[in-house]
Order: C-alpha cells, then structure tokens, then sequence
C-alpha cells in the first residue's frame, strides 16, 4: 500500500506539472481573438435564490449578497466553509478547528469559544438556524449553493444574524435514477472519497444518500519524532427521502450525521530555548521570535479534535388555494472535545494545554405562511428554538511547570524560588522517597446554558407598479437564557496522596518546628489559570437567568429603470441575543443591535451582470471575550478572559460582477472596500480606541476565469484560475498589545495576502467520467495567522499558527 501510495504521488507531481504548463497555453489563449468556428456567448445563466425566504432571481434580490455555486466549490476542491471565505470579499472563516470556527462578515464576528456567547454570523442548512459554532462548521455534503448575505438580517432570518447570514441550500431528491463517485488524491496524504445515490422508490417518492471520507496526514511534522501533526480525519453521510401526498403536499426527511476524530490544532514555540533546565527570559523580547514558517514544530501534548453530529430534519410544504404553508422541524445534537497544546514546545517542565469538551442538543420548528396576487408578495411566520449545551473548560499542566511559574511570579519563601522542587528535595534529605515534581495538574471551568427563543415575523413586498417595489418587514424575537458556572478547585490526584503521606509521617510539623515555611496548606493552592477573581467562588455553583426582546424591522425600496437595470435602498436592523462569558464567573451582556443603510444597483445585460451596493452601518454593543494581561506593567501576570464590549461603524462598498465573453470563456469579479472603525471604546487593558480602525483590512477581492474547449467529440476540456486577495490590516494600539496585528519585522501578522488556484478537467463526451488535477495556493504563500500568548506571562512562552501552505492534487469521478 505504502509503495502504491508512493507512486501515486510522484505521477501527481508529473500530472500537475505538466498541467501547469498547459494551462500556461491555455491563459495565454484567453487574450487571443475568439477561435474560428466559435459560437458567441449566449446569456449568462440565471441564477435563483431564496435570500427573501422566497425564491427569485439573484438581480431581483435588493439584498448585497454573493452566491457559491457547484463549480466553484469544485474550482477549489473546497470540503467545508473554511475553504471558501477567499473568494467571498468581506468573509472570513478560521477553520483551524472544526469545533471552534470563528465567522467574520464585513468586519463583525464574535471571538468567543464559550457556550454563553452566541454568533454574529448565522449559519443556516435548508432554512435550520445551525446554532452554535461548535456544530456549523461540517463537511459539504450535497450541497447545490451557498448564498452569503451581507449586512444584518434579522426581519428574514431571525436572531444572531447581525453581520449577516450564509445560507447552505442541499440538493433534494430527483425522480431520476442518478449515481457519482468520486475520489481526490494528493499531497500530505491527501486521501478523499464521496458518493452519491439518487433512486425512485415510487412514482411519488425518492431516495438520496450521500457519504464521504476524508483523511490527510498534515504538513506539520515533530522536529524530533517526526511524526505527523495536524491533518484530517472525518467521515459523513446524508440519506434524504422525498414523499409527494396528493397534488398539494410534499414533505422532505433528511438525516445527516459526521464522525471527525483528527488531531488538533499546530501550535510552533517561536521563542528561542535554552537548553534544559534553563528557562526562557520573562518578560519575552518580541524581537527575539523565530518565524514559524522557518523553525521546526515540537509537540509532547495528546492534541486531539473529535465530534460526533447527528441532525434530523423534517419540511412539509403544503399549497391551499391562497398559499403556501411550510412546517420545518429540526433536532440536532454533537458532542465534541478540543485538546490543543499551548506550550508549542517538547519540555515537560513548561507544558501546558487547553481542553474544551462541549454537549449540545437543539431544537428548531418553524411554521411559515406565504403567498402572492398581482399587488403583494408576502411571507409570515412563527419559530421556536430550544438549545440546551454543558461544557467544560480545562487547563492541563504539572508541578514542575508550576514551579517554574511560581519562580516567574516570585511568590515562593524558598531559596530557589520554587515550591514543588523544594519541599521534594527536602523530603529526600530526611529519607522519604518522595518526590512532587511531574505531578498532573488540572484546573476547570463548567458550564450550562439553556435557552428559549420564540419569534414571529412578517414580510410584505408591495407591487406598487410595473417598477417600483416597497418591501416592510418585521421580526419580534425574545430570548430566554439559564446559565451556570461551576469553577472546581484544583484536580491533582497523584499530588495529593503524596501530601497526605508526607502528612501522615509528621513532615510538615518537623519543618514548623526547624522555622521552614513550607505547609501542606501552602501547596494546596490554585494557580487560577482560566479566570484568577473566580478563586472566590471555588466550588460554588452560580446560576444566572435573564431574557432580552427585539424588535428588527426592514424597509426596502427598490425601483427599475428599465428591464436591465434595478436601484435599491434598504434600512435593516440586526439583533444578537446577550449571554454570559463563560470564563468569568458572574459577568453577563446585553443584546447586540445593528442598524445598516444601504442602497446599490444591479445590472444585467443579458451575457454582463454587475452588482453594487454602498453601505453605512453603526454596531452598538459588540460582545467579545478575550484572553489579556491584566496588568500590562507586570509581564509575568497569569492572563485570562475578559467581557469586553464596544459599538463600532463602517462605511463600505460592495462590487461583484459576471461576464461569459464567449461560449467557453467565464470571467467574473467580486471585491469590498470598507472603513471599519470603533466609537466610544475602551479596551480591558484601558486604551482608548475610539476613532481608531477596527483592524479589518479597507480591501479585499477575488477574481476569477474559466475557459472550455469542446474537443469535437472527445469530450471537453476546462481550465479555471482563481485568485484571492486580502489587504493589510489596520492595526491599532489594542490588536498591537494582544498580538493581533503587527509584533516585529519578522513576524508582520495581518500583512496582505494573496492566494491562487488552478484546476485543469476532462469531462467525457456524455459526462460520465471526469478527470481533474489541482493545485490550491500554487505560489505557496503562507502567513502567520496570530500568536497564542497563553503562556506568555507566566512561562516566558509564545507560540504562533501559519496558514496552510500549496497543496495539489488528481480527482477522478463516474456517474450515471
């Protein structure tokens, strides 16, 4: 198998090399005078969305939004959201841990792991609010296209959508017989596999089911071991059935389910170490970092990442005389656990991890009503949510290395500053075999959160004439919230039957009596490394409950010039429920609300589409939980996280555009520039930010071409570009204290980025087999994401994750 794998891999290099060359030929063709013989591009395809919670065409929607079709998730060979966010301007998606994805749109999102925190960006599958972000980010299973709104949505999709929404929208089952396979092989130990099969079981009813497996090695390897970090390991499947009942009702029945058992997320120690026992210099010299992209990996932690999903999803539409009515019932339920090292290093003596293990079961019924007349186009509804999520924050470590923070901190009454490796040395003097060095050290935090949520919303557009459409609408939300925190005292088993022994024999007396300041009560102690105020309530269950309302309206112009051309103006307001930071105890928040003015055109001229809109939205009450120094004068303080709040506002422009120049050649654009800047905003750490820029970049874009060429009865060829482009961040004085942005000259986090992918395929002449290689960041641009300064203060230790660097690949596919 090793050999066959081998081989496989030096023909991919052979394949994609000289793929390369040929797509040279082919870019170099795009420029020339269309072929002879070639017919003129026909109209672009158009393109329908359920953006308004009904279906239109995509230049009808007064909404600034960009859709992900098939071809291009194929174009990228993209397996789940995080694969995506380049191409979608104003996106940003940190997929380096499926169990804790971040979202950003249009410089909102909510950075905050903590199950008391609900996300600005709503993730939705087939109208299913996905909920939480532990359980959104799941591998692409059928999906027909992904529909990014940008902007607050709350009239039409309800709470937590105040930066915007992604919609996924699945095939349904087809009364064809239909069957693919598909398989994807490349480097790291790239090995992909999904299928898919579509059957008739009645004349009313069918059956689909999909599955896939998907596995990779990593491109990180232990400087020392050599062993693999990092990579994929996840497998998933979907089976939906479709039944029509009489001539009016269709109900939809889908399953979907995902097993991810991988290893975590790559931390590489960028701070120079001494050799044992020596430790690195506290407070940490930002000019000394290492470039992780130069220097090896060196791991000794069980990092680990798994889930286990399991969604049911029942839709029942039903046509009376007036309308429409759709009943949506969804329960979904994941269990996950996040070990990631937070050292970035191989010594025992400054180890340290984090584990986050998280249960959540939710659900969702909606009751949708919708109709249309010559005048009117309206849609109303009712929805309830139940969520109900247990989770537990840990932090891992040992004695030794807690001694070598308490020599940091300088609490120790020992001449050698340590507590552990003192008392240990001692014991061994009088003839006890003891030692307390290298004992486990746990410290956790639990929490519970479990949350009603009822709305009712209407949406009206009025027909006024031929061209002038007014749109209202209007959502009523409340949320209903029951929190707990449970911070436990120290967990240290092996320590404490040691200490009791020590005890037992009268140790700690005997050294009272010689004057030696070393009790059992002094090494009973919690370093409070997740949150050091809740010492105070060690054991102590604490319980908040609160609920918050809203009310989220929209109004919506829009007018046609002519059958072309489309001006549109909106105001719509977005709300994000309050909550609880789960790290601190005590510390709640009230609901975030967004107002956001817009107006922009749309424009088609049958083969040329374009699309703008410019926006100004005011944020106020932005919640984010943060790991900071609490006394940025003492470099050895232990962080921890924070509450922190603020309002923000941004004036941007959104540009996105379509162009089939000829029957083979597609080019489209997509682009945002924006100026995202804080109001009335202080930082923990007490610096005033106020005016300053948020740290989104004023410009991001993506381009991209594909050209086909007919081979005259031997199938098609097709040749497809893609380049991504991210602007430097603006930082300020707060991203520069939290490492954010900037650091040295070295290490320029948030510097500009650029990405380009390329894919050459052959289709057969009657589509049933296809071949592909591609090459995803073919320059192998890599850039440093931010740094983990967990351990900054109290171990001298920094370490820093990087993006991913080129990959390529052959896919080969069959279908019927």
């Amino acid at each position: 198998m090793k050999v066959m794998q081998r081989t496989l891999v030096v023909g991919l290099r052979r394949a994609l090399f000289g793929g390369c060359v040929v797509l040279g030929a082919g870019g170099t063709a795009w420029a020339q005078a269309t072929p002879e013989g070639e017919r003129q591009a026909t109209n672009l395809d158009t393109i329908t969305v359920t953006a308004q919670s009904r279906q239109q065409e995509l230049q009808d929607v007064p909404i600034a939004l960009q859709v992900v079709d098939q071809q291009l998730l194929d174009d990228v060979a993209a397996e789940n959201l995080g694969d995506i966010d380049a191409f979608v301007p104003g996106l940003v998606v940190d997929a380096a841990q499926p169990t804790q994805p971040s979202f950003r749109l249009r410089g909102v999102e909510t950075n905050d792991f903590g199950i008391g925190t609900d996300p600005a960006v709503g993730i939705f599958v087939d109208g299913v609010y996905g909920g939480r972000g532990g359980g959104v980010l799941l591998p692409f299973l059928d999906v027909e296209r992904i529909e990014v709104l940008k902007g607050p949505q709350g009239t039409l999709f309800g709470r937590n959508t105040a930066a915007g929404a992604i919609s996924l929208v699945t095939r349904r089952p087809q009364d064809e017989t239909e069957a693919r396979l598909r398989l994807r092989l490349g480097n790291y130990g790239k090995q992909y596999v999904d299928a898919m099969w579509n059957v008739p079981v009645s004349d009313v009813s069918a059956f689909r089911v999909n599955a896939l497996f998907n596995h990779s090695d990593g491109w990180f390897q232990d400087g020392t071991t050599g062993q693999d970090l990092g990579g994929e390991n996840v497998w998933a499947a979907r089976a939906a059935w479709q039944l029509r009942i009489g001539d009016n009702t269709t109900a939809l029945l889908s399953w979907d389910h995902e097993s991810l058992d991988q290893n975590g997320r790559v931390t590489t120690g960028i701070v120079p170490l001494p050799a044992y026992p020596a430790l690195p210099s506290v407070p940490v010299d930002t000019d000394d970092y290492l470039d992780p992209r130069e220097v090896p990996t060196y791991s000794d932690a069980e990092n680990a990442e798994w889930r286990t999903f399991d969604g049911v999803t029942l839709i029942v539409d039903h046509a009376f005389a007036w309308g429409n009515l759709t009943s949506t019932s969804s329960w979904r339920e994941y269990d996950s656990l996040n070990q990631t090292e937070e050292d970035g290093t191989n010594r025992a003596d400054l180890y340290i991890d984090s584990v986050n293990t998280e249960s959540n079961e939710t659900f969702y019924q909606e009751f949708k009503f919708a109709g249309s007349n010559a005048r009117l186009d309206w849609v109303a509804g009712a929805s309830f949510f139940k969520e109900d999520a247990r989770q537990t924050s840990e932090v891992n470590t040992n004695t030794e290395a807690v001694d070598n923070i308490v020599r940091n901190l300088g609490i120790a009454p020992t001449p050698d500053g340590s507590l552990f490796g003192f008392t240990s040395l001692l014991a061994q003097m009088n003839g006890i075999p003891v030692s307390l060095v290298g004992d486990r050290w746990n410290e956790r935090f639990n929490n519970t959160l479990s949350t009603t949520a009822y709305a009712a919303f209407g949406d009206i557009i009025w027909r006024a004439n031929d061209r002038l459409n007014l749109t209202f609408g209007l959502r009523y939300t409340r949320d209903e919230k029951d929190f707990t925190w449970l911070n436990t005292p120290r967990n240290a088993p092996e320590l404490e039957a040691k200490l009791a022994l020590l005890e037992s024999l009268g140790f700690f007396a005997a050294l009272g009596q010689m004057g030696i300041p070393i009790t059992r009560e002094l090494l009973t102690f919690d370093m409070a490394f997740i949150d050091p105020p809740a010492i105070v309530n060690k054991g102590v269950l604490v319980r908040d409950k609160r609920s918050w309302s809203d009310v989220s309206p929209r109004f919506v112009v829009d007018y046609h010039l002519d059958d072309t051309t489309m001006v549109f103006g909106s105001l719509a307001k977005g709300y994000k429920a309050g909550g609880f930071n789960a790290l601190q105890i005590g510390p709640a928040f009230e609901n975030e609300d967004v107002w956001n003015l817009e107006a922009g055109i749309k424009q088609s001229f049958g083969r040329f589409a374009w699309n703008a809109s410019l926006f100004h939205y005011r944020y106020d009450n932005r919640q984010s939980v943060r790991l900071i120094d609490p006394d940025p004068n003492n470099p050895v303080d232990i962080p921890r996280f924070v509450f922190d709040t603020g309002d923000l506002e941004a004036t941007g422009v959104d540009v996105d555009l379509r162009w089939k120049v000829t029957d083979g050649l597609t080019l489209d654009a997509q682009a945002e520039w924006i100026d995202s800047r804080y109001k009335d905003y202080v930082t923990p750490e007490g610096v005033d930010l106020d005016g300053e820029a948020t740290g989104e970049p004023r410009f991001t874009a993506s381009m991209g071409a594909a050209y086909r060429i007919d081979l005259a009865g031997h199938g098609e060829l097709r040749f497809s570009a893609r380049h991504a482009y991210r602007g430097r961040s603006r930082c300020n004085a707060g991203s520069d204290l939290q490492g954010d942005c900037g650091v040295n000259a070295l290490l320029d986090i948030g510097e500009a980025r650029d990405r380009t992918d390329l894919r050459i395929g052959w289709t057969a002449p009657q589509g049933h087999w296809s071949w592909a290689i591609y090459g995803n960041n073919v320059f192998d641009n890599q850039y440093v994401k931010g740094l983990n300064t967990y351990g900054r203060g109290p171990l001298g230790l920094v370490g820093a994750t990087i993006t991913e660097p080129r990959t390529y690949g052959m896919e080969v596919a069959v279908k019927f």
